[in-house]
Order: C-alpha cells, then sequence, then structure tokens
C-alpha cells in the first residue's frame, strides 16, 4: 500500500518513510503543504499522513482540499497540539485520526492499520484456489506445500491477491510495490511475474496470475470465466 507523508521537519519525515518502508509500505515524502496537495491530488494513495504546521499550505488547508475530491482515503494528522479544541478542530477539517507529537513509532502505525482496515476491511489471510497467503505469519502456502518467496515477491503477490477480480497495471503496481513512478521502466514487473509463476507452479498453484495484454496482470475472482492470455 502507499502512503504520503507531508511533513516539512526532514529528520521527521525520514523516520516515518524508514519505519514505513520496513514494514513493506510504499512511502513519497512532501516537504511543504502545496507540494502535498498537489502529489495527493495527482496520485493514487491509500493514506495520507500530514503535519499540522506546514509552509506553503497548512495541513488543515491540505486536508480540507483533499477531501473535495477523495473522501474515502484515510488522512492521519499530525501535530504538536495538544488541546481537545485543536483536535476536534482538525477531524472536523476532513482528518481520520490525530497523532500528537512526539509519538511513539508503533503507537503511529498501529493507528495507520487500523484506518486503512476501516476503508478495506483486511483479513490476515489472502486465498485464491488452493494458494493460501497468511499476512501475519508472513507465509504462502499452495495446498500443504510451502513456497519461499522473497520479501519483493511476498508484496507483488500480496498486491495481487488483495484486488483479486480486477486488473492491475503495470503503473498500479510499480507505484504501489516498488515506490517508484508511473514514468519509470515497468520490465522490472513482468521479471518478478514470471519468477512468482515459476514458484507457483512447482508447488502446484498453475496459472494463477493471468496477463491482460498491453496492460497488467489479474488474479481471477473465477478463472473460467476470464480469457485472459499467459505468458
Amino acid at each position: 500500500m502507499r502512503i504520503l507523508v507531508i511533513e516539512d521537519e526532514p529528520g521527521i519525515a525520514r523516520f516515518l518513510r524508514d519505519g514505513l518502508e520496513e514494514e513493506h509500505f510504499a512511502v513519497d515524502l512532501a516537504f511543504d503543504g502545496k507540494e502535498g496537495l498537489a502529489m495527493a491530488l495527482s496520485s493514487d494513495y491509500d493514506l495520507l499522513i500530514v503535519d499540522w504546521m506546514l509552509p506553503g499550505l497548512s495541513g488543515i488547508d491540505v486536508c480540507r482540499r483533499f477531501r473535495q475530491e477523495h473522501a474515502g482515503v484515510p488522512v492521519l494528522m499530525l501535530t504538536a497540539r495538544d488541546t481537545t479544541d485543536d483536535a476536534v478542530f482538525g477531524l472536523e477539517a476532513g482528518a481520520n485520526d490525530y497523532i500528537r507529537k512526539p509519538f511513539a513509532f508503533e503507537e503511529l502505525l498501529a493507528r495507520i492499520r487500523a484506518n486503512l482496515r476501516s476503508v478495506v476491511p483486511e483479513s490476515s489471510v489472502l486465498e485464491a484456489e488452493r494458494l493460501r497467503m497468511d499476512l501475519k505469519a508472513h507465509r504462502v502456502t499452495c495446498g500443504k506445500q510451502e513456497i519461499s518467496l522473497t520479501p519483493k515477491e511476498f508484496a507483488l503477490l500480496e498486491y495481487l491477491l488483495r484486488n483479486r477480480g480486477r486488473v492491475c497495471t503495470r503503473s498500479r503496481i510499480i507505484e504501489h510495490v516498488w515506490d517508484i513512478h508511473f514514468d519509470a521502466d515497468t520490465t522490472v514487473i513482468d521479471v518478478y511475474i514470471n519468477y512468482l509463476r515459476k514458484k507457483l507452479g512447482a508447488a502446484g498453484c498453475n496459472d494463477l496470475i493471468g496477463t491482460v495484454r498491453g496492460i497488467g496482470y489479474t488474479i481471477a475472482e473465477n478463472r473460467n470465466e476470464h480469457d485472459d492470455e499467459r505468458s
């Protein structure tokens, strides 16, 4: 999943980016309100983390303007303000949650996951036919056979499974799994899809990942109803 952090203190911004990337999130940074709002409106994010006090445009204004176009994307407000009135003001501006500085990263991570679950209920297990992915145990099996995946292979398969029944375009995959923008070379995706197919096939889960030529990849809800080509 992809997160935008809008924070003008470089040390805090990079701390958040590094910590979230270790948790397998793709993270973009913006260091002022105008830049952050432009990025939020032009790209596809699953969640925003916005500092209240920002140069150019305040976090409150970023949140209000963002809410005019994106009603369902969670926004977490970071601030050193500590009164109840401040919290209410931030929430009324459209924030979903309010976290006071200084904060423990573990608390922030828990709030992020809770807000993401409120948008898309998150199961700890993702399945497709005989394939089973246990997110808590970080374990993938086909039937009774365990499949060993690299972190990037795991993240790619998780993204496809979370979007089962939908076509995942190369641009969305490269942004959400590799944290690279849409104009990057996406041939790396084809390489990793090939790795995944070989590993899944060797375990007995053949032809699970379908190719939609010129667009991207999909794990269909019911593969018998689709005529996607497979490479």
